[in-house]
């Protein structure tokens, strides 16, 4: 059962390594906030659409708190950080993410990574260094401040999955989160960039491919894997999403040498190693109202809505390289 997860939660960054040539090849170019809200809001609204079910007591707040962390503040920051780091610091930067989740999870959680998976999570940082890092690469220290407050967002929002859990299915789960960070950006969106302009055929494809397989798809199969597996071990499947951009580069013609094909490998041998490691944490399905602190179901609402060659985190950051 853990391998089947594992499977399907590592299709959620494999989907986030697709961002940047969807961005490149079909976005309109300058408009990452955009691109980021229309990946959001619509998908969100089109999950609550098709489910029909809203939050109900404190979920009301957690999936506002959640939303913000994993999607409104998390592309902002890394959007920022876009337009002042070439792709390949800001690729490196996003991943320390497994530390910074490791951490919390020893605080909020008390699961204790110990240093077999906290040398994973370096040598992970070094694999992606050798795949993405140019050495002639500029640093600003907005950008990485901002980098670094985009994967510490998101590495909260993470570990408070797991903290709070799933009270119902994962899509509707998926839903709730994207709808609330879909409605934060696209008023940050529309200050910093202005509203969109005439949209061709490519750029309504490429928003909807982002929209659906990169935001309602992966998300929701991404938060599945946090609640039954943990987001200690889960978020070093991360670290695959800029192995897979890379591959998607080498495929459209970008240069290949030794030290991406021994990044690579150094990813690859990271990621299995972790999941190799003995697991405290007893793998089981999630169910609705499982945990006694949670509040008892109430009768679904209905809705009335009708209805990011790098990691998601990175991906629009090429774009400006």
């Amino acid at each position: 059962m853990r391998a089947r997860l594992l499977a399907a939660t590592a299709i959620a960054p494999a989907l986030w390594g697709t961002t940047y040539i969807v961005t490149t090849e079909l976005l309109p170019e300058g408009r990452p906030l955009l691109a980021a809200a229309l990946r959001a809001l619509p998908a969100g609204l089109a999950v609550l659409a098709i489910t029909r079910t809203l939050p109900t007591g404190s979920w009301w707040w957690r999936s506002l708190v959640l939303g913000v962390l994993n999607f409104g503040a998390f592309f902002s920051f890394l959007f920022t950080a876009a337009y002042r780091l070439p792709g390949g610091v800001a690729a490196t930067i996003g991943a320390v993410q497994p530390l910074i989740v490791m951490a919390l999870a020893a605080r909020l959680l008390g699961e204790r990574a110990g240093p077999a998976r906290y040398t994973a999570a370096l040598v992970g940082i070094g694999g992606v260094a050798l795949l993405v890092l140019d050495g002639g690469a500029r640093l600003d220290a907005v950008g990485i401040a901002a980098a670094l407050i985009g994967a510490m967002s998101m590495a909260i929002g993470n570990v408070l999955v797991q903290r709070w859990g799933r009270p119902t299915r994962p899509l509707v789960f998926a839903g709730w989160q994207i709808t609330a960070g879909g409605v934060l950006l696209l008023p940050i969106a529309l200050v910093a960039e202005g509203p969109p302009g005439q949209l061709t055929t490519s750029n309504l494809l490429g928003y909807a491919y982002l929209a659906t397989a990169g935001g309602a798809v992966a998300y929701t199969l991404w938060f599945r894997g946090i609640t039954a597996l943990g987001a200690r071990d889960v978020t070093f499947l991360g670290l695959l999403s800029p192995t897979v951009a890379t591959a998607i580069g080498v495929a459209t013609g970008d240069p290949f040498g030794p030290a991406q094909l021994a990044g690579g490998l150094v990813v690859l041998a990271s990621v299995t190693a972790v999941q190799l490691l003995p697991s405290r944490r007893r793998i089981e399905r999630v169910r609705p109202h499982a945990a006694p602190d949670r509040p008892h179901p109430a009768q679904p609402t209905t809705c009335p809505a009708r209805a990011t060659s790098l990691t998601v985190a990175t991906a629009m950051t090429r774009v400006n390289t």
